[in-house]
C-alpha cells in the first residue's frame, strides 16, 4: 500500500514524524487481515500534487489537511474518511496569526496598511481560516501593503521573526517549535480549526478500511500514535468539515 501526505515542514522532518506509524500501522494491519502488509511512503511537494495523488488512486490512503480534504472530495466524491485525529479527545485545534515579538501591534485590525505571510494557498490555516479571520476583523487582501503565500508553516514564521513580513498565519504547534528554536515571534491572534482526516482512495476494499479505522480508533494509548495524532484517532464525518466549507468560501472575497 502507498501513504500519501505533502510536506507541511521539511520533507526529512516529514518522513521521521510518519515512519514508526507506517511500520506500526503495517504490522497491525498485518494481523487484522492475516496477511503481510507493507506501506510506502509518498512525499507531495506541494498540496495540489497530494490532492491529485488521491483523486487519482495513485496513493491508497493519506493524511490531509480539512481544506485539502474538501478540495479532494470536490475531485472525487468517493474518497471515504478512515478516522479524524483526536487533540485532548476534541476535533478542534487552534491556528495563530503571529507578528514579531517586539511589535507593538495588539490587534489584527491594526495590520491594515501593513503585510502578512500566508502559507500555500490551499492551506486551511495558512490562507483560508486566517483570510476569513482578516476579513472578521475588516481587512482584504486591498487593505493590506503586501502579502505572499510562502508555502510551509516554518517559512512563514520564520519570515516573520526575520522582519519580512508584519504578520503571518501558521499552525500553533509549529509556532512553538520556532519559539524553542529561538525566532522572534509572538501570537497576535488565534482561532479554531479541525483536525485532520486520514483518508481512504476510492480503490481501497472495504475490508481493508474497516481493519485500518478499527487499528487507529483502537491506538489512543500507544506512544508511537501519539507522536502524530496527540490522543490518537475519533470517527469523522464530512459535516465535521463544514466550518473549513465556510471560511473558503468566505475568502473568495479577500
Amino acid at each position: 500500500m502507498v501513504f500519501g501526505t505533502y510536506a507541511a515542514d521539511k520533507p526529512t522532518a516529514t518522513v521521521k514524524k510518519y515512519q514508526p506509524f507506517l511500520s506500526f500501522l503495517s504490522g497491525r494491519l498485518s494481523d487484522e487481515l492475516g496477511e503481510p502488509v507493507s506501506i510506502r511512503l509518498k512525499i507531495a511537494k506541494e498540496y495540489g500534487e497530494s490532492i491529485r495523488q488521491l483523486a487519482g488512486g495513485e496513493v491508497d490512503f493519506a493524511r490531509f489537511g480539512p481544506a485539502s480534504y474538501v478540495h479532494v472530495m470536490m475531485e472525487n466524491p468517493e474518497i471515504r474518511i478512515i478516522a479524524m485525529e483526536s487533540k485532548n479527545g476534541r476535533k478542534r485545534f487552534k491556528g495563530v496569526i503571529v507578528v514579531h515579538k517586539d511589535s507593538s501591534l495588539q490587534s489584527v485590525e491594526e495590520l491594515a496598511g501593513l503585510s502578512f505571510a500566508f502559507g500555500d494557498e490551499l492551506s486551511t490555516i495558512g490562507r483560508y481560516l486566517a483570510q476569513e479571520h482578516l476579513l472578521e476583523a475588516g481587512i482584504s487582501g486591498a487593505d493590506l501593503h503586501d502579502f505572499a503565500y510562502l508555502g510551509r508553516h516554518d517559512l512563514v514564521g520564520e519570515a516573520v521573526g526575520a522582519g519580512k513580513y508584519t504578520a503571518g498565519a501558521l499552525k500553533e504547534s509549529t509556532f512553538k517549535k520556532l519559539v524553542a528554536k529561538g525566532v522572534p515571534i509572538r501570537v497576535l491572534a488565534s482561532f479554531d480549526n479541525v483536525t485532520k482526516p486520514w483518508l481512504a482512495s476510492p480503490d481501497m476494499p472495504d475490508s481493508v478500511l474497516e481493519a485500518m479505522r478499527k487499528v487507529m480508533l483502537s491506538s489512543d494509548n500507544e506512544e508511537i500514535v501519539r507522536r502524530i495524532s496527540k490522543n490518537g484517532f475519533l470517527l469523522g464525518a464530512d459535516a465535521d468539515y463544514d466550518i473549513i466549507r465556510r471560511a473558503m468560501e468566505r475568502s473568495l472575497a479577500f
